[in-house]
């Protein structure tokens, strides 16, 4: 029997569809699992921080918006300390051990004390903060251990498993409420994060042998050295990552202002909180399900018939004609489509094109500067664009106004994104480096 005949339906699925080679297959499905586990733990929570972030009323969401910049803020400088020190197989499992932690204090404090008014903003905080931190080191790992050629095959594949945890962790919930309850569903989220800790090793060793064998280079497990603040430093230092921070900032207003009028509709005509957790977990499944069908069939296909400049652009574009439509249309099954299909663009196109992005510059970049414009840039964002948001309403500008200037932004972020993939392209013909051998 040959090799290729033993090979299993899905390994011998994945070569042909994705040009995946025979020695890539462990790592890969490590990855994806290991994207499955923490974005599941995640999807358990997202419907639960959303309901209670209008429990703390919707005119506040700025406030918390700041709140979860200023805790992004402080902790960026630990995290910058952690990688500067820790190896690589032993950075991620203690930040996800960490976090699985810290859901075990939340729900001893949601026991302990009546009044949940409090709890449930700093649980909103909370999980704003950490979801970044989950997702950011999860593909400062992979754009690590994947080199520029890999992770243009590779990393649409790869994502799915944030759609296919997106599914699964509302099911999950739906399923396990009424038999657990809700707030044991932080426990559940918990035991996923700790699960999730085996695979790093496992492609941290897997990373090993491939560079026994002529791939990555092994002195990539190393700890980073130098300053925990460097990261800072780094973004404004490199006009890659410079152009990457402002495609990521404008991301936050296009997505910000979307979400802000998505709330104040919900709240107005869904006072009930069982309904509006209800309408939030059929968004997620939704926007889920889209996405993985892209992500696993089609992202593979377009990255290698289209150039990252062409790809990167397209939601862009969707963007700007939604919120014009959205200007005509301002009712809330029109902007909970337009949600729909932000959310589905950005994970299923955005997200992995942004990472792309990443493996242009050195290993230090890939942790510091890109885990602060994944965390603090982002949740920056966030909170400029929320208080934007409250002034313009405080001022009159109508739900039409607003959307059109969300449309202006939205082709100002086209822009950015086209030109941080240009920058992209020019670093790698710069640097000389034959496809495949970019680390």
């Amino acid at each position: 029997m040959t090799r290729h005949a033993e090979d299993g339906a899905l390994a011998r699925w994945l070569m042909r569809t994705l040009s995946v080679h025979r020695e890539e297959l462990r790592g890969l499905l490590a990855a994806f699992a290991l994207l499955f586990l923490i974005w599941t733990a995640y999807s358990l929570l997202r419907p639960v921080r959303e309901t209670m972030g209008i429990t703390s009323g919707v005119s506040r969401l700025p406030l918390l918006f700041w709140a979860t910049f200023l805790c992004t803020l402080a902790i960026q400088p630990l995290f910058g300390s952690l990688a500067t020190r820790l190896r690589r197989a032993a950075l991620l499992p203690v930040l996800y051990g960490f976090f699985a932690a810290n859901l075990l204090g939340f729900h001893a404090w949601f026991h302990l004390q009546a009044d949940h008014t409090w709890i449930a903003r700093a649980f909103f905080v909370w999980l704003s903060v950490v979801n970044l931190f989950w997702l950011s080191v999860f593909w400062s790992f992979m754009a690590d251990i994947f080199s520029r050629e890999q992770s243009h095959r590779l990393f649409g594949f790869i994502a799915a498993g944030t759609s296919l945890g997106g599914l699964a962790g509302p099911l999950l919930t739906a399923t396990l409420a009424g038999v657990l309850g809700t707030l044991n569903l932080l426990l559940v989220a918990a035991v996923l994060l700790l699960a999730a800790i085996p695979l790093v090793r496992l492609l941290d060793t897997w990373t090993a042998g491939m560079a026994g064998a002529g791939g990555a280079d092994a002195l990539e497990g190393r700890p980073l050295g130098g300053n925990p603040f460097a990261g800072f430093a780094q973004v404004f230092a490199s006009p890659v990552m410079a152009g990457i921070a402002v495609f990521v900032f404008l991301l936050t207003w296009v997505s910000t202002l979307l979400y802000l009028e998505q709330q104040a509709l919900v709240d107005r005509l869904l006072p009930d909180p069982d309904a509006q957790t209800q309408l939030f977990g059929w968004i997620d499944f939704g926007v889920q399900a889209a996405s993985l069908l892209i992500q696993m069939i089609l992202l593979g296909q377009l990255t290698r018939r289209f150039p990252l400049a062409a790809l990167i652009v397209v939601v862009p574009a969707l963007m700007v004609a939604g919120y014009l439509w959205l200007a005509t249309n301002p009712v809330l099954w029109a902007i909970v489509g337009t949600m729909i299909v932000r959310r589905v663009g950005e994970y299923s196109i955005m997200r992995p094109c942004r990472e792309m992005l990443f493996t242009s510059v050195p290993r230090a970049m890939k942790y510091k500067a890109k885990n602060v414009i994944d965390t603090l840039v982002y949740r920056a964002g966030d909170a400029v664009s929320g208080s934007a948001h409250a002034a313009l309403v405080a001022a009159g500008i109508t739900t039409s106004g607003i959307f059109v200037l969300a449309a202006g932004i939205s082709a100002l972020w086209g822009w950015s994104a086209l030109a941080a993939a240009r920058r992209h392209e020019s670093a790698q013909s710069m640097a000389g480096v034959p496809a495949g051998a970019d680390r």
